[in-house]
């Protein structure tokens, strides 16, 4: 049978080099893999090290797909993705190839899978307007409005979860905002393709530590250069969503350290939620030895 595996888990966790190493698996027993990326802002060219995106040694060791594909100043939306991600994944499948589905993002990972009943993007201007607000009062001040107007959907958003407090008042705006089946479709086991979904966990010190030094390396390979170029740029407000821009581009690093945890931990919060998610803790073992673990066989090509 061939199938998709997918790989899922919270930033730093090492999704990249377990999906590089697993594909060498599916390759020595007659297979081939490429990868498709499951990330929102690893999609921007031009964000690389901001979005710890595969290196170009890593890209050339694994095909990595739908990564980098994106000008900086393009808004994007997971419609969209669904759209790039379902063809990359049926071309792949139809031609024998494995597909890696790799990535962060809970909700573009369910839409590269699944068939999601997506609501439509903000009209041009709104989340440009929300985003400036954020970005003057803080994600507090938008939550508290957002609660004032629907509090039910506040009361399933932190109030510190930027992306999802600046989406419910675009849908709000739009008079979209209500519980439907996207939302339920979100956490049922339908894929459209027989799929081997992992999730990557961490000893929570452990990861804490990874973070925080990966954000120190982000510094010394020159994030704050890129994210100015970026801004400079004009780039788009799904663009400067990504976490630790705002805090770069105000040399803020103790921020975007805080920031990117936070993330983390959204990011487990959604994996705990996900439908048939086989955890894998990767806490003190190399990638070679975790992809040895998963026994691929049913997915070669």
């Amino acid at each position: 049978m061939t199938g998709v595996l997918a790989i899922f888990g919270p930033t730093a966790v090492g999704k990249t080099a377990i999906a590089i190493a697993a594909a060498r698996r599916i390759a020595a027993h007659g297979g081939r893999a490429v990868a498709v990326g499951a990330d929102a802002l690893q999609l921007y060219a031009g964000l690389e090290v901001l979005t710890a995106a595969p290196t170009p040694d890593e890209r050339a060791e694994l095909d990595h797909r739908l990564v980098g594909s994106v000008a900086v100043t393009e808004e994007f939306s997971v419609a969209r993705y669904a759209r790039l991600a379902h063809a990359e994944i049926d071309g792949l499948l139809a031609a024998g190839i494995t597909p890696i589905v790799v990535g962060g993002t809970g909700l573009y990972l369910r839409a590269a899978l699944a068939d999601l009943q997506l609501r439509p993007p903000p009209e041009p201007g709104v989340r440009e307007g929300l985003m400036r607000e954020l970005d003057e009062f803080g994600p507090e001040a938008l939550h508290a409005r957002l609660a004032a107007a629907a509090p039910w959907a506040a009361e399933r958003i932190g109030p510190r979860d930027r992306s999802r407090i600046v989406r419910s008042l675009e849908l709000l705006a739009a008079g979209q905002l209500e519980p439907g089946p996207a939302e339920n479709e979100l956490w049922t086991a339908h894929t459209r393709h027989p799929t081997r979904l992992v999730g990557l966990v961490m000893d929570r010190d452990a990861l804490v530590a990874r973070i925080d030094a990966r954000v120190d390396e982000m510094v010394d390979a020159g994030v704050v250069d890129e994210v100015h170029r970026a801004d400079a740029a004009g780039a788009s407000s799904t663009a400067r969503a990504a976490v630790g821009f705002s805090e770069f581009l105000a040399g803020d690093i103790d921020g975007a350290k805080v920031r990117t945890r936070r993330l983390a931990r959204r990011q487990l919060t959604w994996m705990r939620k996900l439908a048939g998610v086989e955890l894998v803790d990767v806490t003190d073992r190399d990638a070679d030895e975790v992809a040895a673990a998963l026994d691929l066989d049913s997915l070669r090509g």
